[in-house]
């Protein structure tokens, strides 16, 4: 076994996100795509309406986060909750487990947004160096 598949293989664990017909990989593309990540670190702080949500997640789409939420809920991160008024109310908020994902996925942000100036100056200097794209 080469050392590549040593680090990414993991033989005490049922699942292999590294593996194509691996479930893992779809819930992992669910909770790091770009709407997944940014929907499931807004729900973080606390329980929001599809509008709310929508506002405080800028520049997606109605459909988007709706197909977002939709993948999230399947996958147990995320619980709605649709009261029974006039007009309809619906809320969603992470369950015990989607707040688990998100608190490690705002350790990241969190990071990445701290680190933001030595990525500007890394992209900085390789398009100074190989032309801007």
């Amino acid at each position: 076994m080469d050392t590549t598949q040593q680090r990414t293989e993991a033989p005490d664990l049922p699942y292999n996100v590294f593996a194509k017909a691996c479930p893992s990989r779809g819930t992992l593309e669910h909770v790091t795509g770009r709407w997944g990540g940014l929907t499931l670190g807004a729900l973080y702080e606390g329980s929001l309406r599809f509008n709310e949500l929508r506002r405080r997640v800028d520049g997606v789409s109605e459909k988007m986060l709706s197909q977002t939420l939709h993948a999230l809920e399947r996958d147990g991160l995320v619980h709605r909750e649709a009261q029974p008024t006039n007009p309809p109310r619906v809320d969603y908020e992470l369950t015990p487990l989607g707040r688990g994902v998100a608190e490690r996925l705002l350790s990241l942000i969190h990071f990445v947004e701290g680190r933001m100036d030595d990525v500007l100056e890394s992209r900085r200097r390789y398009d100074d160096t190989r032309g801007a794209l």
